[in-house]
């Protein structure tokens, strides 16, 4: 098999800040990325939906870019931009022609700096997250089901198991000093990598980002809370109330192994035979052969992505004539297979074949087809915030290449117990649904 060559160079200003290009001349487009070390998971206790408040206040203009200006000169490039919050990381990104690199960078620069931050902004972008809160989650049909319902019922830290959104008591109690003393304390150079990808060469790149980023100085290392998770020795479970939709769900969630373990690499092996869509073995035997279920898909979200505890999440829409019980108890059955049975070498191979298939997809996709190489940036970011080594992206798929049937048994056996798991049953309102 030919090995993965992605060219890759990494280098650290004086300041912290880490740099990694990664030249492409296939197009006349250049992505752009910053990834801040700060994300729900890492936000002060007493400050949920910080780190998502924030993603929305560095779009509010900065010391040399007033309001609306920075989504202008990129729109007016010709480029597209966005950001998002994640557990463990915050980004901001850009695609834009080559040629106006440089006034990507000095538009990120320049809100690295000094980032507009007044009471103005503050009201306006509180608002703003209350009201996507209430659209997309409280008023909608299992509105953050399951990934705002699982954390409280499966973690005790409360790193892991706060309201990631925000809570509206600590969004409202905000104030212009805690926010501006978050900015001060997070968005610093050393706290955060650039990415520079497409067509540019090396030296020009480091060149321009040596130019916009090495003067703005470096602050204190910021201290984290230690998200690890007491060692789990009992089922958990949790209900919810379903205001809208009117069949009854669950999720299930089993912790992972650590990453960039053995454990770990067999595990993403194990998802992607139980998870694998319609091929995966709990969508055909829950929805296609004992049609108990409407729905059910899940897994492993953004593998790479995560740098604490995370789980393996299944989630189910069954018939409402089917009891939850009876639901878990087929689910459980198809666990119980694996632990037994194990997978053949011919299940093992077509694992693989798919892993190496999404993982290469991954590195040349986009992000909902508008953000060249939004994958490749995605995956640098990672392994150089939480790993330190960038050129991972060029041997990590080797770990689970490597992967035996008897790991990806062993794992099953090891971590998919009901001691290492959570449910959360969610039914309709005004049913008689079973909740275990």
């Amino acid at each position: 098999m030919k090995i993965l060559q992605i060219p890759i160079e990494h280098k650290t200003l004086a300041n912290g800040l880490h740099v990694v290009v990664a030249p492409d001349s296939t197009a006349p487009v250049v992505t752009v990325g910053v990834y801040y070390k700060i994300g729900f998971r890492l936000e002060p206790q007493g400050r949920s939906g910080f780190a998502h408040l924030f993603e929305h206040m560095m779009f509010q203009g900065s010391e040399n870019a007033a309001k609306m200006q920075h989504i202008k000169l990129i729109n007016s490039s010709g480029g597209v931009l966005n950001g998002s919050t994640m557990y463990d990381v915050t980004n901001y990104y850009e695609a834009v022609p080559s040629n106006a690199l440089e006034r990507v960078l000095w538009l990120e620069a320049d809100r690295m700096r000094a980032l507009k931050v007044d009471d103005e902004n503050l009201c306006n972008q509180r608002d703003v997250v209350k009201e996507e809160v209430r659209v997309n989650v409280m008023n909608q049909p299992y509105g953050g089901f399951p990934w705002l319902d699982m954390p409280p019922v499966a973690f005790r830290n409360w790193a892991n198991a706060h309201n990631f959104y925000g809570d509206f008591v600590d969004l409202d109690a905000a104030s212009l000093a805690d926010v501006q003393t978050f900015f001060r304390t997070y968005y610093l150079p050393n706290n955060a990598v650039l990415l520079i990808l497409g067509d540019v060469n090396s030296a020009d790149g480091f060149a321009v980002a040596e130019k916009h980023f090495a003067n703005i100085p470096a602050g204190p290392a910021p201290k984290f809370t230690d998200p690890s998770e007491p060692k789990q020795s009992e089922e958990r479970r949790g209900n919810v109330l379903e205001k809208f939709g009117t069949l009854p769900a669950m999720a299930i969630g089993y912790v992972l192994p650590q990453r960039r373990t053995a454990d770990w690499c067999a595990m993403a092996l194990l998802d992607q035979a139980l998870h694998g869509g319609r091929a995966g073995r709990i969508y055909r035997e829950l929805v296609l052969e004992k049609q108990l279920a409407v729905e059910a898909d899940g897994g492993i979200d953004d593998i790479f992505g995560y740098n604490g505890p995370s789980q393996m999440t299944t989630r189910i829409l069954h018939k409402p004539e089917i009891t939850s019980e009876t639901t878990l108890a087929a689910f459980d059955a198809i666990i119980q297979e694996v632990q037994e049975k194990g997978i053949t070498d011919s299940e093992l191979e077509q694992l693989k074949v798919k892993w190496r298939s999404d993982y290469f997809a991954t590195l040349e996709g986009g992000r909902g087809g508008y953000m060249p190489k939004y994958g490749l940036m995605h995956l640098l970011a990672c392994f150089t915030l939480f790993d330190g080594q960038p050129q991972l992206v060029n041997s990590i798929l080797d770990g689970f290449l490597a992967v035996t049937k008897e790991q990806v048994q062993s794992v099953a056996r090891t971590y998919l117990k009901q001691e290492n798991r959570a449910i959360v049953f969610r039914a309709p309102a005004g049913t008689s649904q079973e909740a275990a």
